[in-house]
């Protein structure tokens, strides 16, 4: 098969995916960034977390790109380049966003045009929420609440997509007491206690919730078990970890209480992780050049983002980046060639008409 052209975005995509940066070791890739832009845009370093632009003059309105250099692990393979597409660990989710934000990094310099830009790259995203690169250097950027819309660029096939699930982690144990299996009346079998919970999970519908005229689903799943220590001997312990997916206009308080609810106290409950939900921005001119002449039609965005995170600072922003959604954290994870060169001429044109 012979290798295809590849536009500037591709090749941008390309070396970025030739940098390994699993989570936990994006100071590489934190280095090749900033190494390659800190002489044409004016940039900050807070770790391996990286912000280019802001505001160079009063009164400008400022578009931002926020991106996760972090990948999670999987594929040692080095990229392969096919003619359709880029395989690669990382492609969709969310080197390709990166490398449109590094492409406009190249193409554009601060204070041309008629807003101001704005691009920031963090670590630690495919990770438990405290542990976001994002949270402290959101802490670290004074012109934050200048942000007039922002744009996150995890995968979504260049699909406009509002707001996103919130997300809690609950881990739940099961007591029991130990027996010989021979006998397991003196005990008393803790996967079993288990039961009831997941059969009512297991018969669980997704709950679809309607907000901001989009319609989420609701979902529940157990997503590790651990349990037992020999074949014959009855558990007097298990775990389960249950991820609740949850639609924007649900606090964390609520969604943690409808946890308790279910499980009531078969087992006892630790919430280990506990992302909010992502608000759906209000009305905007901005969004209706994306909705008006761009063409695009708001989609809910049926997973977490940092989306989440911008909104609990009060920051208007959306899901919109060229990775297929379906690739993420797939073993042989691809991009095609045509979303990279479909997702730059969209925000090109978006730029451009804000003129």
């Amino acid at each position: 098969m012979s290798r295809p052209e590849l536009g500037q975005v591709g090749h941008h995509c390309l070396a970025l995916c030739e940098i390994p940066s699993v989570i936990g070791h994006e100071a590489a890739l934190a280095d090749f960034v900033a190494e390659r832009y800190a002489d044409r845009w004016p940039m900050r370093r807070l770790g391996n977390n990286l912000v280019f632009g802001g505001p160079t003059a009063p009164g400008r309105d400022l578009v931002a790109f926020f991106g996760h250099l972090d990948t999670v692990p999987g594929d040692p393979h080095p990229p392969r380049v096919e003619a359709d597409r880029l395989v690669a660990l990382g492609a969709s989710d969310m080197k390709g966003g990166l490398a449109l934000m590094t492409t406009l990094m190249a193409k554009r310099r601060p204070g041309e045009g008629p807003v101001d830009l704005a691009f920031v790259f963090y670590d630690r995203e495919e990770g438990p929420y405290l542990e976001n690169g994002l949270g402290p250097t959101l802490e670290m950027i004074e012109w934050k609440s200048l942000i007039t819309l922002a744009f996150c660029l995890e995968p979504s096939a260049n699909r406009l997509q509002y707001g996103c699930l919130g997300t809690l982690h609950a881990r739940l144990t099961f007591q029991g007491r130990r027996a010989h299996s021979a006998r397991p009346w003196e005990g008393e079998n803790a996967i079993h206690k288990a039961g009831s919970l997941l059969s009512a999970l297991d018969a669980r519908p997704p709950v679809d919730v309607h907000f901001g005229g989009l319609r989420y689903r609701e979902v529940m799943s157990v997503t590790v078990a651990e349990g037992g220590k020999a074949r014959n001997v009855v558990p007097d312990r298990f775990v389960l970890n249950l991820n609740y997916r949850f639609a924007p206009g649900k606090g964390l308080e609520t969604a943690e209480a409808e946890i308790r609810t279910l499980v009531a106290e078969v087992a006892e409950i630790e919430f280990v992780d506990r992302s909010p939900s992502g608000d759906v921005p209000p009305p905007h001119p901005w969004l209706d050049i994306l909705t008006g002449p761009l063409g695009l039609v708001p989609e809910p965005k049926q997973a977490w983002t940092d989306v989440a995170r911008l909104s609990q600072w009060g920051i208007p922003a959306v899901n919109l980046g060229p990775g297929e959604p379906s690739q993420a954290h797939q073993a042989g994870e691809w991009i095609p060639w045509a979303n990279l060169d479909a997702g730059l001429a969209l925000f090109e044109a978006f730029l451009d008409a804000l003129g």
